[in-house]
């Protein structure tokens, strides 16, 4: 804080001088108009001071609560946002394994059989499969273990190569586990024998089997490194029964860093879940301190209706800043939700703590017009001593004088005030004028005002120059999403002096920019090729993918091969260069316009719905193995005959799997019913039907997953089939 100097003898010898000159002033006249200016003086100064108390409070106020906004909201929604994600990229993964899962177990017949072994404790502290048994169950009798080993080396992929991931494993309905992390010497006694672990009875085993579907457990502890975590969990079946539950453990480092960073004005933050319990605080006691779940206090009956209504809101939706009060003491609070596993992150801090400033800054001012006052208050009482031994002689004229002079001591006040007051009502911020350079105690003042206002400016700046930043990366990211767009088809009827067949397709990306791309193009006069793709992840890095993977596949394409070819040299150029790890699931199909015969290929994407005889169905075609997940991969080409007037409809999973507030999903069956409501209408009619039905479903609800749809319509020559349909 810049120091200002108190001027001394200013007013003093200016009124001695005075004195001297108003030789002929009476003693009655001097004493009253004295009397009278000094107290218009004071009353000048006090209201001076009070209204730049009440702008300096009213500024105080109105900037704390920006910064508070910027800071502590802007903070939760995105600290909450980045959380939630990285569950459902674990969800994503959990989903992936499951279908590979579910497939293996389909394919169990032709596989062979794969071993697995016990713990080692050699191998610690390197990502490595190994399995673990119930109490009294032999590992070599299992009727699953072997196929469920087909999923080792995907597993380590996922733990390797990701930073949330603390460990997989996939627990089998016989008792046996096949578990992937790099902490094997944990699972061995003090005899390096393997420690049973009852694999039917925990936690993420039974919430799975008995929900059907992915579960989430609470913040628990590991069975053998006691390591509080969360896992992520979906079951395996094989023809309808339970074979297992594939299960994550998600490393809970990434929350705690930023529940840690408590605010530097004494903030706390916190990890409240569905049951109202606080499992991760920066405090360490009291009310918002963490405990585990089973273990933690429901902060909806602590006692305060505010705080139990807060909780509920914040678990739903995005609450902004709000103040509530909390046994007596009023606090600035703010949440948002963790949709993926029904938790929020809270931000709180107590009202008085934010006001500080203000009494800070009231206490300064205060201060510096006190001593301003005081040195004004003894230099008055000494000229006024003075002026008493020589009233006598100094009648006439020294009233006059002090008059004219106290008129021109009060004339700076008076221009103060009155730029304070406007500066009050328009804004604007507290000049030094010449005016003001008294040399004096008004000078002093003046300068006060001065030093306040040039922080107050300084303040704005930084937060003007803050917000240009923000709004040029938000103006980048939707560059980056108008490129995107651009890349895909757009302009509608693509092909317009072809009659044989209609074709629509859209995309609503999740975020600025989206992983999901579809395409479609003519190989030749008589071939349509059409492709529909998600990539993992989402963001810039997805869409990057994207892009690359549409270009690749679309080479690939004209080059002739079959659906199948197309996919196998697509997954080896990926393959071959793919440092971040990342996949992508494609349906590929070309139609041979002339006849209605399309041939198609599925690299781990969704079923397509296919209508025959006016009604939508789900065609379960024969799924690959993403692209992008491992070199040398071989893909299968089926056959589809399509009549005059069938119509083919393939999306990504953001269509069924679009979730609203309460977390249930869209669903297949939802998806079907939306475009049976009207299947004899055009592509472009049926896709926007579908998004329709998804926008109603989810309310407004935050979603996490792009949204893409493809859908064609056969009007050429091909001779009627009865919907007949062949595998290659």
């Amino acid at each position: 804080m810049k120091k200002i100097k108190i001027k001394t003898g200013g007013l003093q010898k200016k009124t001695a001088l005075l004195v001297l000159i108003v030789l002929l002033a009476t003693a009655v006249i001097f004493s009253i108009a004295t009397s009278r200016q000094n107290r218009k003086l004071e009353s000048v100064v006090s209201e001076t001071r009070a209204e730049q108390q009440k702008a300096i409070s009213q500024t105080s106020k109105l900037t704390m609560r920006r910064v508070l906004t910027d800071t502590m909201l802007r903070t939760t929604v995105l600290q909450a946002s980045i959380a939630n994600n990285d569950f459902s990229e674990v969800l994503k993964n959990v989903l992936v394994l499951k279908t590979i899962a579910e497939g293996l177990f389909f394919n169990r017949d032709r596989l062979e059989q794969k071993e697995v072994f016990p713990p080692d404790a050699q191998l610690d502290g390197t990502v490595t499969a190994m399995v673990l048994c119930e109490e009294g169950v032999d590992y070599t009798e299992s009727e699953y273990l072997r196929t469920a080993a087909h999923l080792s080396d995907v597993m380590i992929a996922f733990c390797t190569n990701s930073e949330k991931i603390d460990g997989l494993y996939i627990g089998l309905a016989d008792g046996t586990d096949l578990c992937v992390d790099n902490k094997s010497a944990l699972k061995l006694d003090a005899d390096g024998e393997p420690i049973p672990f009852p694999v039917c009875q925990r936690p993420w085993y039974k919430g799975a089997a008995e929900t059907g579907g992915v579960y989430f457990t609470g913040i628990m502890e590991d069975a053998f490194s006691k390591r509080p975590l969360v896992t992520c969990s979906a079951p395996v079946y094989y023809y309808g029964e339970l074979v297992g539950v594939i299960g994550v453990d998600i490393i809970l480092e990434s929350m705690d860093g930023f529940v840690r960073s408590a605010f530097e004005y004494g903030g706390t933050v916190f990890v409240v879940n569905k049951n109202g319990q606080v499992i991760r605080s920066s405090e360490t006691e009291g009310m918002f301190a963490a405990s585990l779940e089973d273990d933690a206090l429901d902060l909806r009956t602590a006692g305060s209706d505010e705080l139990a209504d807060f909780i509920n809101r914040a678990l739903a939706a995005e609450t902004g800043l709000e103040e509530i009060r909390i046994d007596g003491k009023e606090y600035f609070i703010a949440g948002a939700p963790m949709p993926t596993v029904d938790w929020a992150v809270v931000s709180v801090v107590e009202k008085e703590i934010t006001e500080r400033t203000e009494k800070t800054m009231l206490a300064d001012f205060d201060r510096i017009n006190g001593e301003a006052n005081d040195k004004y208050q003894a230099d008055s009482a000494h000229i006024r001593r003075i002026g008493w031994l020589i009233i006598s002689v100094l009648l006439i004229i020294s009233v006059v004088v002090a008059l004219f002079a106290a008129g021109r001591i009060v004339k700076p006040l008076n221009d103060m005030t009155k730029d304070v007051i406007e500066c009050a009502d328009t804004g604007n911020l507290f000049e030094m004028k010449d005016r003001y350079k008294t040399r004096d105690e008004i000078e002093v003042l003046a300068e006060s005002f001065d030093d306040l206002s040039a922080k107050t400016k300084q303040y704005i700046d930084d937060i003007t120059r803050i917000t240009k930043e923000k709004e040029r990366v938000n103006t980048e990211l939707n560059m980056a999403s108008r490129i995107q767009t651009s890349m895909l088809p757009h302009d509608f009827p693509p092909f317009p002096d072809r009659s044989e067949f209609g074709i629509y397709a859209s995309m609503k990306p999740a975020k600025e920019v989206g992983g999901d791309f579809y395409d479609f193009f003519l190989i030749d006069e008589d071939h349509l090729c059409m492709v529909i793709a998600d990539v993992s992840g989402k963001g810039v890095p997805a869409a990057l993918f994207m892009m690359v993977s549409k270009a690749i596949i679309k080479s690939n394409a004209k080059t002739g091969k079959s659906p199948a070819g197309i996919l196998a040299a697509a997954n080896d150029t990926i393959c071959g260069n793919n440092q971040m790890q990342m996949f992508v699931t494609v349906w590929l199909g070309i139609l041979e316009i002339s006849t209605g015969k399309l041939t198609a290929a599925n690299a781990g994407h969704e079923y397509p719905a296919l209508m025959k005889n006016g009604r939508f169905e789900l065609f379960k075609d024969k799924h690959g193995f993403v692209i992008g997940g491992m070199d040398g991969v071989k893909y299968k080409d089926y056959e589809v005959f399509l009549d005059k007037g069938d119509k083919l409809f393939v999306y990504t999973d953001g269509v069924p799997e679009a979730t609203d507030a309460g977390n249930d999903m869209f669903g297949v069956e939802r998806m079907l019913a939306a475009l049976n409501e009207a299947p004899g209408s055009s592509p472009e009619v049926l896709l926007e039907n579908v998004r329709k039905a998804v926008d109603g479903f989810v309310n407004g609800a935050t979603q996490f997953d792009d949204l893409t749809m493809l859908c064609v319509e056969y009007d050429g020559s091909g001779c009627d089939r009865g919907g007949e349909a062949a595998e290659a």
